[in-house]
């Protein structure tokens, strides 16, 4: 769906949009404005965040679809939704073509139509590219909206923010797409785009992996044809003025049947979404790189398929990791931290940060714990954990931290090697999290984020449509604004 920004309405506009705030639906700049406001009164529509009233009208010869949009008290959380609500009830309406008006809108400013455009534009993704005989009236109309006579500025604000969406798409693509279409090698290949944005690209393959010492990612990828990659992305907006990266570490299982500890059969299509983490990563680097960020960030995806196999890794199996450390494989379906391990060791040697955070579909108990309102944070350290979680707050991406200690670290301890992939059947989502912490190194402040609840969604939500959410981006990218940009 294209956005544009015009001093005047176009005469192809077919739907007019008002912007309106709670109990401000007087007033309207259109013939037969009492009209309207009075059915919207009948109807009971008071301009609440994310409300919305449709009508027609005349004007001239031609009948025009009028929706008032309500936006609550205004902020940009509220216009967000504001923007996403309309295209919700507009996308497969017969509109094609809106244009927006903020005249009704009290206090309007740049940031206005920049986040009500930014909440529409999130919310009009689809992936249809596999639907042959989709329904007509399941058919995307809207072409266009028309952000028409928006405060100064507000064009500039929305070019920064497309560069976020775009990078959002991105994660949903990747995350939405079959796991016969992106596995670890096509992964990197749907990334190759990035280097017209000036990313610096960097693949390992298993040999070099091998070569490596990095036995707990290969051990998850040994059961299957498809062969494990490690890709690092590389955008440095600094000119070279910042000496180490932020490096953001995501978990790229493209297909997970659990391996020899098979999950069951109901629900395991879902599991091409287990390359969340990497999707997420992926899609940060094309927003920061989209919007020339002023920081240096490297995004490195563990990409690996976990399948049964005669030779793929059985329980009890002990492997060693690049770090030196061994782990005893209790169950092959807890993958997700035998990948992110090596990469997170990799990533300390290569490039030295001293700020690591990863992102990982990780674990079912998080899904319990929190369901599909937040994600989880684990830290090492008390104020990046509070700058995460005011940079998931901002950004609409939200967070919620859990404890570490040595109480639940003891739960993954073994009897023959230095420790267990997974601990008992309590505080799963912790003892996954221990797990890591022990591949970190000294120095280093590191953060944890298991998205497991976060990165599919089974119904619409605010900004997206049921499917991939592109949760982590926004998330990210607020993060690297606050805190890394000077």
């Amino acid at each position: 769906m294209d956005i544009r920004f015009l001093d005047a309405r176009s005469p192809e506009t077919d739907t007019l949009i008002f912007v309106v705030g709670k109990d401000q639906v007087a007033g309207l700049p259109l013939a037969g404005a009492d009209l309207l406001a009075a059915g919207a009164q009948a109807a009971r529509f008071k301009g609440e965040t994310g409300s919305s009233f449709e009508s027609f009208v005349q004007e001239g010869d031609a009948v025009l679809r009028v929706v008032l949009a309500g936006a609550g008290g205004g902020d940009e959380a509220e216009l967000e939704k504001a923007g996403a609500a309309v295209v919700a009830r507009l996308a497969t309406s017969g509109a094609r073509k809106a244009a927006v008006s903020f005249a009704a809108l009290n206090n309007a400013s740049a940031s206005t139509a920049a986040r009500f455009a930014y909440g529409a534009s999130l919310r009009a993704w689809r992936l249809d590219r596999y639907r042959t005989r989709m329904p007509e009236k399941s058919r995307p109309t809207l072409e266009r909206i028309d952000l028409v006579g928006a405060p100064e500025g507000s064009a500039d604000q929305w070019q920064r923010l497309s560069a976020v969406a775009q990078g959002v798409f991105f994660t949903r693509e990747l995350v939405a797409e079959p796991a016969n279409v992106i596995y670890p090698e096509s992964f990197v290949e749907r990334c190759r785009s990035l280097e017209e944005l000036g990313v610096k690209l960097t693949v390992l393959n298993e040999v070099q992996m091998a070569d490596l010492g990095m036995g707990a990612l290969l051990g998850v990828a040994q059961g299957s044809p498809r062969k494990p990659r490690i890709l690092a992305m590389e955008w440095d907006g600094t000119g070279g003025t910042q000496d180490k990266p932020l490096v953001l570490i995501g978990k790229g299982v493209t297909f997970d049947t659990g391996g020899i500890s098979i999950k069951p059969a109901a629900g395991m299509e879902d599991m091409k979404w287990d390359m969340g983490g990497a999707g997420a990563v992926a899609g940060t680097i094309k927003a920061l790189a989209g919007r020339k960020a002023k920081a240096r960030v490297v995004g490195i995806c563990g990409l690996v398929e976990n399948m049964p196999d005669g030779n793929a890794q059985r329980p009890g199996d002990v492997v060693t990791s690049m770090s030196g450390q061994t782990i005893e494989v209790i169950n092959t379906d807890a993958e997700g931290r035998l990948v992110l391990c090596d990469v997170l060791t990799w990533a300390q040697h290569i490039y030295h940060p001293e700020v690591v955070v990863d992102l990982a579909t990780l674990t079912g108990a998080m899904i319990v714990a929190l369901g599909d309102q937040h994600g989880g944070l684990f830290s090492n350290d008390d104020g990046l954990a509070d700058d995460l979680l005011a940079a998931g707050k901002a950004a609409g991406d939200p967070l919620w931290r859990f404890p570490l200690g040595d109480a639940y670290d003891k739960m993954i301890d073994s009897p023959i090697a230095d420790m267990k992939n997974i601990g008992g059947r309590f505080a799963g989502s912790i003892t996954a999290a221990q797990f890591i912490k022990r591949f970190v190194e000294d120095g280093v402040k590191w953060a944890h984020l298991d998205i497991a609840g976060m990165v599919w969604a089974d119904k619409p939500g605010a900004v997206w449509d049921k499917g991939a959410t592109g949760y982590g981006v926004r998330l990210l990218d607020r993060f690297v604004a606050d805190q890394f940009e000077s």
